[in-house]
């Protein structure tokens, strides 16, 4: 029987796997945060499905973050993140509901979004209820449609829900909720590997 995303998230924190999450998205983390990132003076600073909490430790030593969190589905995730960080927030709950206390002016987000049957939902509520004006979101994701080499995935994983979308596809879906100056472009292509996409866009 297949099961829920959070359902292996959840194990990946019990076998191990879940402390490989940094090593391996590690140089499309740090292509994606240089772009979100440059030319911002004092920023705040929103990780949507932190996983293990990697990236909102790494972006909160930065000397212009004013504010670091994550969130997450998982309750497994969020307490390894808690245990090893006593200094930033994080929140266990669903991207499609969830709202911060205040609105963010960068909000990230690394191998999530097509984890949901309807990732329009979580872009919307990003757009909407996370997202200062002329704030930025910014998502990478491996497993897409031009990256034939991940189409495997659904089955090796068991994940029930995995949304396979093409790169002007999810363009298209930041187009729709209200982004502008959406771009995309690939980090890490290799042989055998077509990288991991890039997409951003900002609230206008």
């Amino acid at each position: 029987m297949k099961k829920n995303p959070i359902q292996v998230f959840s194990e990946w924190v019990d076998n191990g796997k879940a402390d490989g999450m940094e090593k391996n998205h590690y140089n499309s983390v740090k292509n994606m945060l240089e772009f979100a990132l440059y030319s911002r003076e004092d920023f705040t600073f929103i990780d949507a499905g932190c996983g293990t909490g990697w990236v909102v430790r790494l972006v909160s030593k930065m000397k212009n973050c004013f504010s670091s969190c994550g969130v997450d589905g998982s309750i497994k995730m969020i307490n390894k993140a808690r245990g090893v960080d006593t200094v930033n927030r994080y929140f266990c709950d669903n991207l499609i509901s969830w709202k911060p206390n205040s609105k963010k002016d960068v909000v990230h987000s690394m191998e999530v979004l097509y984890y949901f049957k309807n990732p329009k939902d979580v872009l919307k509520n990003i757009y909407d209820n996370w997202l200062n004006t002329q704030g930025i979101f910014i998502m990478g994701i491996d497993f897409y449609f031009e990256n034939h080499y991940s189409h495997d995935w659904p089955l090796k994983t068991n994940i029930d829900t995995m949304t396979l979308l093409g790169e002007i596809e999810w363009k298209k879906l930041f187009e729709n909720v209200g982004f502008k100056n959406v771009r995309s472009w690939r980090v890490g292509k290799k042989e055998n590997w077509e990288g991991t996409l890039v997409v951003s866009g900002i609230k206008d």
